[in-house]
Parts: structure tokens; sequence; C-alpha cells
């Protein structure tokens, strides 16, 4: 089953399992109820609906692992040998991004941490998308680490090469350098962003996709400085304040949260 997978180019997957932290669990991306969607999901339903144009209609399971705040050691405890355990067509493994935010995130000691859990899910599961870093030059609270991110991204890349996974390419995903693809607290993916990520994901995957992921947004009307200054106020006071507050005492949004689909099942 292993090989046949990871020869697929058709996104005919019968399993998919998603490994990650905010960005996966769908943070930004509240459903109608309130749950989270998110990228993942997203993908997910793209590719049930591609297997149901198959032979085996309504087959297509679902499992996401994905808990915010998780860094990547996290991940690779609590997170990879349910995947390997579950043994789905598909893993996408998303992580690495907190430990890089955090002071001393050192990207090259990340990234081999990254790759032998890549040689893990390789060994068991059939394909393995990675993910890349976005580019942040347009993230305020995120400029300046732009450089420990793109290192970090080179090292997926690399890593993706070495075992032949292949990438989910978020630093090249213009699209995504729009303000509207985030959310308000400019950390997490907005629903439109997550949307984007999830067709460009089915894209590398070689799935055909309703709209191009890389699609302009329609033109914006200019806002006054005054309405940015405002804006950026409310932001700090409300978003970044609480998060700066959550790394001095050590604390994590993710705390005592369990992942929101952790078995195998089918979509409803």
């Amino acid at each position: 089953m292993a090989d046949d997978a990871r020869n697929n180019t058709k996104g005919t997957f019968r399993s998919y399992t998603a490994v990650g932290d905010s960005f996966t669990e769908g943070v930004g991306d509240p459903g109608p109820d309130g749950t989270l969607l998110g990228w993942a999901d997203r993908l997910a339903v793209l590719l049930a609906e591609r297997r149901a144009d198959g032979e085996a209609p309504g087959d297509f399971r679902y499992a996401n692992l994905a808990v915010r705040g998780r860094l990547l050691d996290q991940i690779v405890a609590e997170q990879v040998p349910r995947a390997v355990e579950l043994a789905p067509d598909l893993v996408t493994f998303c992580a690495g991004g907190n430990d890089i935010l955090r002071p001393g995130g050192d990207p090259d000691a990340v990234a081999e941490r990254f790759e032998a859990a890549v040689t893990d899910l390789t060994a068991a599961v059939g394909t393995v998308l990675v993910c890349t870093g976005f580019d942040t030059r347009g993230v305020p609270v995120l400029r300046h680490l732009r450089g420990k991110i793109a290192t970090y991204t080179a090292h997926v890349r690399a890593i993706a090469d070495r075992h032949g996974c292949p990438v989910l390419d978020l630093w090249s995903l213009r699209s995504v350098q729009d303000r509207r693809a985030w959310s308000e607290d400019r950390l997490h993916l907005s629903p439109e962003g997550h949307t984007r990520v999830a067709l460009r994901a089915a894209q590398v995957l070689g799935m055909p996709v309703p709209t191009d992921p890389d699609e302009p947004w329609p033109p914006q009307s200019q806002r006054l400085p005054s309405e940015v200054r405002r804006e950026n106020i409310q932001w700090a006071r409300e978003y970044l304040m609480p998060w700066i507050g959550r790394r001095l005492r050590g604390e994590s949004s993710g705390d005592d949260r369990a992942p929101k689909r952790p078995d195998l099942l089918p979509l409803r």
C-alpha cells in the first residue's frame, strides 16, 4: 500500500491524517457552529470528492491530530506515533513554526528533528506532504524573523527532496501576502487564506481545483492613516500583548487541548 500511495499523483487517496499545530488545526477559520475548519479540513473535502468520482465512492476517511501551540518535539511525541498507527494513505506534516518563533529557536537544529520525524513517517505512510514556512515580510509581529523562517524553509525543501515528499510551498504562495488572507490576530489565516492553502495543497497532490489559489484579490480602497493606527492599537491590545504574556509565562493556547478528530472517520 505504501509504495502505491507514494506514486499517487491523481489525489485519489483513501485516507488522510493531518499532523501539526494551530495552522493545521484551523485556527482563524471557524465554521457555522464555531468548530474550527481550516485548510486541512478543506483539503479533506476535496480529497473525498475526488475519491467519490472514482471506483469506491464514500469510503474516504480523515483524521486531524493537530493542536494549537504545539512545539515540534510535542508533535513528534504525541501525533507522529498516532499517525503511524493509523497508517493512512496520506499524511500532511506541518511543524516547527512555533519553535522558530521562540527566542533562541535554531532553524538548523529544528530541521534535524523534523527530518527524523519525516523518516519515521515515510517508512509507514504512502505519501507524506510537508509544508514550508510563510514569507512573513508583511506580518508586523513576525517580520523580524523572516531570515530564520527562510532558513527553515530551505531545510524543509531539502528534506523533502531527500525523502521524496511533495512540498506545500507556502513561501511562494503570493496570495497569502495580502492582509485579507490573515485573521484579526494577524498570526493565523482567515477562512479565505485557509481556502487558498487547501487549493494549493490539492494542486501539489495532482488534483484539478475549481479556482487558482494565487488568483489576485479584488482591489481595495485605501484606508486613512488614522484608521490604520486605531486598528494597530486595538490589535496590539487584544492579540499581541496576550500572546507575549503567554510566551513570558511559558504557557500555550493549546494547553490541555485534545485533537479535534483523533480517529480516521468518514466525512459527514
